[in-house]
C-alpha cells in the first residue's frame, strides 16, 4: 500500500504539545493537565519524546494511561545507520509504543549519537545533504516502518552548520519519494536552515511535495553569536521568528494531508503558552487543517 493510501488511515490529531523526559517537572514548565482541562483544543494530543534508555516520565505515562492520543518522537535512532536497528532497541521501542499507542512514529532524521548509542555520545546533528545520504535515510525509514508496523514520519532537524550539495528541501523531497513516506516539517528548523544558507524563508517550497506534510512543528528561535559566528538557536521559546511564520503561511494552505500541529513550548508557563497557541491557531484559519479542527 502506497503513502497516498496509508495516509488516509492516519487519524486527524489537531493541535498538540510535545514533551520529553523530565520536561514537565522543570521549573516554570507547562502544566499539561491544566492545558488539557482549560484549553483542550491546544492539547489534543501529546508528542512523547523518547530515549528508550530513559523511558517514560510520570506525566507522559499518566497521559498514556488515560488513553489520550499520542505520537512517538524518537530521540535515539540514526535512521541512516543499519547497525542502529539492534534487537534490544527495537524490542524497547515496540514495548513503549504498545504502552502509549501512538498514531505514528516521528523524529528528527539526523544524527542522534556519534559512534555507538551511549549516553555520553548523544547529540543531534543534521544529515549530510547528498543524494546518497537521502537514499540511506529512506532505507532506514522503510526498515523502521516494516519492523514496527507504524508509519514513520521523518523531521528536518536543526543545525548551525549544514554540509552537502543539496538544498534541505530537495534532500527531504528525495527521502520522501524513495521511502514513500510523509514528512514532519519543522518550520522553525527550516527557517534556521534558510538563514544559514542565505536563502529567503520560503525558497525551495514551490517544488516540494507539500501533500506529504503530515505534521508541522512551530517553535521560537533566538539569534546567537559565538566567536563571531552568527546563527539561530532552536530555543523552543514563544519568540517565533517572522521567517518561521512566513513558512507556516506558505505551507498551511497547500498541506492537504496535514493531521497534526505542535507548538514546541513545554518548558514555558501556562500563561505564556496560551497566547502562543492562539496565535498559532489563527494561522490555520481557512486552511484544510483549520477546516477539520
Amino acid at each position: 500500500m502506497g503513502f497516498d493510501q496509508r495516509v488516509q488511515e492516519l487519524p486527524f490529531l489537531g493541535i498538540g504539545v510535545s514533551t520529553e523526559y523530565g520536561a514537565a517537572t522543570a521549573p516554570g514548565s507547562l502544566d499539561l493537565r491544566r492545558l488539557r482541562a482549560e484549553r483542550p483544543e491546544f492539547a489534543a494530543f501529546l508528542e512523547v519524546g523518547l530515549e528508550t534508555v530513559k523511558g517514560l516520565d510520570g506525566s507522559s505515562a499518566a497521559w498514556a494511561a488515560a488513553g489520550l492520543p499520542t505520537t512517538y518522537h524518537f530521540l535515539d535512532i540514526n535512521l541512516d545507520e543499519p547497525e542502529d536497528f539492534d534487537d534490544l532497541w527495537l524490542d524497547q521501542l515496540r514495548a513503549f509504543a504498545a504502552q502509549i499507542q501512538p498514531a505514528w512514529l516521528c523524529g528528527d532524521a539526523g544524527a542522534w549519537h556519534f559512534g555507538s548509542r551511549e549516553a555520553a555520545h548523544m547529540l543531534l546533528l543534521p544529515p549530510i545533504l547528498t543524494d546518497d545520504g537521502a537514499t540511506e535515510l529512506a532505507e532506514g525509514i522503510v526498515r523502521l516502518r516494516e519492523a514496527t508496523g507504524l508509519e514513520v514520519i521523518p523531521e528536518n532537524p536543526p543545525g548551525a552548520v549544514y554540509l552537502g550539495d543539496l538544498h534541505l528541501l530537495d534532500f527531504f523531497a528525495r527521502v520522501c519519494e524513495r521511502a514513500d513516506a510523509g514528512i514532519l516539517l519543522d518550520c522553525a528548523h527550516l527557517a534556521i536552515y534558510q538563514e544559514a544558507a542565505g536563502h529567503e524563508p520560503t525558497a525551495g517550497l514551490d517544488g516540494f511535495p507539500l501533500d506529504r506534510v503530515v505534521e508541522i512543528h512551530v517553535a521560537g528561535g533566538e539569534p546567537r553569536t559565538v566567536d563571531g559566528y552568527d546563527y539561530i538557536e532552536d530555543s523552543h521559546t514563544l519568540s517565533v521568528l517572522p521567517q518561521t511564520w512566513a513558512i507556516v503561511d506558505r505551507v498551511a494552505p497547500a498541506a492537504t494531508e496535514l493531521r497534526a500541529v505542535v507548538l514546541e513550548c513545554d518548558r514555558n508557563p501556562f500563561e505564556v503558552v496560551v497566547p502562543g497557541y492562539e496565535a498559532l491557531a489563527r494561522r490555520f484559519d481557512g486552511t484544510p487543517f483549520g477546516a477539520r479542527r
